[in-house]
């Protein structure tokens, strides 16, 4: 093999404290690999950083910039030290993939050496690729899903599973507690409510009052809403959710059309 001029790209992970992947380790990883391979390293080696679920454009800066380096003809391919690492989501290790390839480039991992371009007359090379991603994909899904059973089924038995607590409680390390002053503002709430006050005349009320919200707020018609319905505030969390898993679906539409904006 000749020798070549590598980006190496890692990603710190929730998870590193866990598999014993962190960014000392990686990186002594990557730099054991091109050195013993007889390759050049191009620059630092790139970690991008544990994001959440707000992240959008900037969520994968480093692995961005080794994808310019390599379109750029600075670098001739990229070194990772795991599929895993590439990408958490099937489309953008699909995406990164193709920009690589598209410029001429190289791809290998640490685990597996090279990972070989599609080939027309190969097409089980890219069948186990995207379904050995896809279970990747899938374990991470089922991981995070186990967690949030846990959580879901200790706050159905009334146990504290963290989350801002409803006015009128408060955390006590793993317990709610009753705030006794919220709790007051609450018995007061029902009893103004149960004069046939509204909604817009109760948060108008305790405004002027200076009553201060959860957050120390302002109040408004659906703050007290949550309170008088026990229903209202469930429903709010499950139109969050549906909105949060929208907002997931388009993010991984954008990342993935950014990187085979690269291509051109």
């Amino acid at each position: 093999m000749s020798k070549l001029r590598l980006v190496a790209v890692g990603r710190v992970s929730t998870a590193n404290q866990l598999d014993g992947y962190s960014p000392g380790a990686q990186t002594k990883a990557l730099r054991a690999w091109i050195r013993v391979n007889g390759h050049t390293l191009v620059g630092p080696v790139l970690f991008d950083g544990a994001v959440s679920g707000t992240d959008d454009a900037d969520e994968r800066p480093e692995l961005s910039k080794a994808l310019n380096l390599i379109a750029d003809g600075r670098a001739d391919g990229l070194l990772v030290p795991n599929m895993d690492r590439l990408a958490r989501e099937l489309t953008v290790q699909e995406a990164a993939l193709s920009v690589v390839w598209a410029h001429g480039g190289r791809v290998f991992t640490v685990e597996q050496g090279e990972v070989l371009p599609d080939d027309d007359d190969d097409p089980m090379r890219t069948f186990v690729r995207q379904v050995m991603g896809a279970a990747a994909q899938l374990e991470r899904g089922l991981i995070v899903k186990r967690l949030k059973n846990g959580i879901n089924t200790k706050r159905a038995l009334g146990g504290y599973a963290g989350g801002a607590p409803a006015y009128g409680l408060r955390a006590a390390g793993k317990q709610l507690r009753k705030d006794a002053e919220e709790a007051a503002v609450v018995a007061r709430i029902h009893e103004m409510r149960g004069r046939g006050l509204s909604l817009r005349a109760i948060a108008a009320e305790l405004n002027g009052e200076q009553v201060p919200t959860k957050r120390g707020g302002r109040w408004q018609p659906y703050t007290i809403a949550r309170i008088v319905n026990p229903d209202a505030r469930p429903a709010d969390a499950a139109r969050a959710v549906d909105r949060r898993a929208a907002e997931k679906a388009a993010k991984r539409i954008r990342k993935a059309t950014r990187m085979i904006g690269k291509v051109s």
